[in-house]
């Protein structure tokens, strides 16, 4: 608590003092030249994990060297499955499936698991129908049935599940196979976090520090559209997704597969974009379901209910480093 008392007491004197050398306009009293600027300092220290809204939509641009080297070839490209649980996102499930196609990954499985879509999906679908897309429409009890269905039909040494409104980075694909190559006594992978809009505009990051097995005892920072994983740790933990999960079957399958002892990474780069929008589940469900679950896997995982004090307690330090990440990466120091 100090320390964040000294930076803020810091940062508060530095904007008092380039005050009283700037004239105000006419229009702008001096006293609220020193609030915007006292905001302006201030949200240089506070975490962007959990803001899903951050600044007016802009372009997404990735960066030259997403779509450059290690191009794999396909004798050395791991087999990737990918999933992608639809239901009525025909808004957005075409942008998704080009996001994947458009990887030109030399081993790629997808999968589309539709849940029997009654907006236009079906037609959307019909139209992607050749040898990499498997596409099964069918009845289903959720997200998470329809996750195990579709890997159920799956293959790949590494497995992946993307939502049907969000969006893959270019040249993720390439980037995870040759990073699995490179370490093969990493079990799970996951990167930074891009928020996007209805129109595929950019409007927030997450950029995370390395991976906290602590941390996530209590909390899920996790972005799941970023989450590649092997088979052979999905399988050491029963091969499945529970279904007893609505909203946190994500941060589930995480606790799971650290419980199993899998090596889990944050990676140096943006692998995937999180769509905001006012019909996604993220949205709907957090003050009630969401809620419940997420008691429910600290209760598991924790042997108790905690307060909230507590919780924040022990991730303090964690969106401390998230503050100082995120800031190295505004000022070009940490690439991703």
């Amino acid at each position: 608590m100090l320390g964040g008392f000294l930076v803020h007491t810091l940062s508060f004197t530095h904007v008092w003092d380039q005050s009283r050398t700037v004239k105000a306009p006419p229009s702008m009293p001096i006293i609220q030249m020193v609030r915007d600027r006292l905001r302006t300092r201030l949200r240089l220290f506070l975490p962007k994990l959990g803001v899903l809204f951050q600044y007016p939509p802009r372009s997404l641009i990735a960066p030259a060297w997403y779509t450059q080297k290690p191009v794999l070839s396909a004798q050395s490209a791991p087999y990737i499955s990918i999933v992608t649980p639809s239901l009525n996102q025909g808004e957005f499930i075409e942008r998704t499936i080009q996001s994947v196609l458009e990887q030109n990954y030399q081993n790629l499985e997808y999968i589309v698991q539709d849940g029997e879509s009654l907006d236009g999906t079906s037609e959307i679908l019909q139209r992607y129908q050749h040898e990499s897309l498997h596409i099964e429409s069918r009845k289903d009890n959720g997200q998470a049935h329809a996750l195990n269905l579709g890997f159920q039909n799956s293959h790949g040494e590494i497995l992946y599940y993307l939502n049907s409104d969000d969006v893959l980075m270019p040249g993720a694909m390439n980037y995870v196979g040759d990073y699995f190559n490179r370490h093969p006594g990493v079990d799970v992978i996951y990167s930074h976090r891009v928020i996007i809009d209805e129109s595929d505009r950019e409007i927030g990051r997450w950029v995370l520090p390395p991976h906290d097995g602590r941390v996530l005892l209590w909390a899920d920072y996790i972005p799941q559209e970023t989450m590649f994983w092997r088979r052979r740790i999905w399988e050491k933990v029963g091969g499945h997704v529970d279904e007893s999960f609505e909203f946190a079957l994500d941060w589930d399958l995480l606790l799971r597969f650290q419980a199993a002892g899998a090596v889990i990474r944050r990676v140096p780069r943006f692998m995937a974009a999180f769509r905001v929008h006012s019909a996604q589940k993220t949205s709907l469900y957090l003050a009630s379901t969401g809620q419940e679950e997420i008691n429910r896997l600290r209760r598991q995982n924790l042997g108790r209910d905690v307060m909230d004090e507590e919780i924040a307690k022990n991730v303090r330090s964690y969106l401390f480093r998230s503050v100082l990440y995120h800031n190295l990466y505004q000022l070009k120091l940490h690439r991703a």
